[in-house]
């Protein structure tokens, strides 16, 4: 499923505009000890983090993930967001908890 599909059918929000959104998801991976995700996270998961700061870009893009995604409300800090556009990285948004956007992925992912 492409990014902005998965977005539009869980209602998330996207910090980065219209970047990325082509990307496919193939899966999902929440963690936030980010050499953890950069070993363990598959190409194509959508990562599910409570991260802002700049270093989640470098993460994502070491670990192939097709897009990030901030749960419970957080907002991205603005320069993590400019980073993420220019290196085609979507961050999406969401005031569900990481627990309710794995509930729809898995729903909408099967």
């Amino acid at each position: 499923m492409k990014v902005a599909e998965f977005m539009q059918r869980t209602g998330l929000k996207a910090f980065t505009g219209d970047t990325g959104l082509e990307r496919e998801i193939t899966g999902i991976y929440v963690c936030d000890l980010l050499s953890w995700v950069m070993s363990h996270a598959s190409k194509g998961d959508a990562w599910i983090t409570v991260h802002t700061h700049l270093n989640i870009v470098a993460v994502a893009l070491l670990a192939e993930v097709s897009c990030i995604i901030v749960p419970e409300g957080i907002k991205a800090e603005e320069a993590t967001v400019k980073k993420a556009a220019e290196e085609g990285i979507v961050i999406l948004g969401s005031e569900m908890s990481a627990y309710h956007i794995c509930c729809k992925a898995y729903e909408l992912l099967r």
